[in-house]
């Protein structure tokens, strides 16, 4: 994936509107990584904020993300990333050549409240957890 070895991985989420799936997934994989990859998320038409349910949603299973703001999706995230992945952002999404691209259908959590969002968030979580073991897997043999 990456040419440098000693190069962290480099994971950018996408969904349309930058609140929900993304920021969740984008807050996993920051805390389960450790900082050892990468870490953005973006939306093709982003937010005006964060959807608080899902804020609320990831702070009961230990992962803040109510610092975070939605962001719009640039050529430069795109090119930056190693990996991208996409979540319901369709044909707004540009392709790049070269690039690892993955798209997770998930529910949209927008409008939902948070009985309805834990379960995204538990897809999401499991999803990001096999991200991490694919990419960086030394790190998850030591775990063993």
């Amino acid at each position: 994936m990456t040419a440098d070895p000693a190069r962290k991985p480099s994971v950018l989420f996408v969904c349309v509107h930058n609140a929900g799936r993304s920021q969740m997934a984008a807050g996993f994989l920051t805390s389960l990584s450790r900082g050892a990859i990468e870490v953005r998320s973006a939306g093709s038409e982003p937010a005006f904020e964060v959807n608080p349910s899902a804020v609320d949603a990831m702070a009961e299973v230990g992962v803040d993300i109510s610092a975070e703001v939605p962001k719009v999706l640039t050529t430069g995230a795109l090119k930056e990333a190693d990996v991208v992945i996409t979540m319901g952002c369709g044909d707004e999404c540009p392709v790049f050549p070269g690039k690892r691209y993955e798209d997770w259908e998930l529910a949209d959590p927008a409008g939902k409240g948070i009985e309805s969002i834990r379960p995204i968030r538990d897809q999401i979580r499991t999803r990001v957890e096999a991200l991490v073991t694919e990419l960086l897997p030394a790190r998850h043999a030591d775990a063993q």
